[in-house]
């Protein structure tokens, strides 16, 4: 969602400052252009970061002989930085 939002602002930023020529007294459209390319720059770069975070995970496997019985145990922990539970 935010790669979306930071790609449609940086295109409509760009459209603004590169392809438009159109000139309006109270507003000007090229710095206007300029300020949402530089936003969607920045949406882009969190959201990158955000999912790199979000997708990153620690995983541990532990195998032991059950002295009871005799049999082999494997013990599988699964859990993200960002998740307080462990599976």
């Amino acid at each position: 969602m935010s790669l979306g939002l930071g790609i449609v602002l940086f295109a409509i930023g760009a459209v603004l400052a590169f392809a438009l020529n159109l000139a309006v007294d109270w507003i000007n459209l090229q710095m206007v252009g300029y300020i949402l390319m530089a936003a969607g720059a920045v949406v882009i770069i969190l959201g990158i970061i955000l999912m790199a975070r979000r997708r990153s995970s620690v995983s541990t496997s532990r195998t032991a002989v059950d002295p009871a019985t005799g049999e082999r145990v494997t013990r599988n922990e699964t859990s993200r930085p960002d998740d307080t539970t462990t599976i």
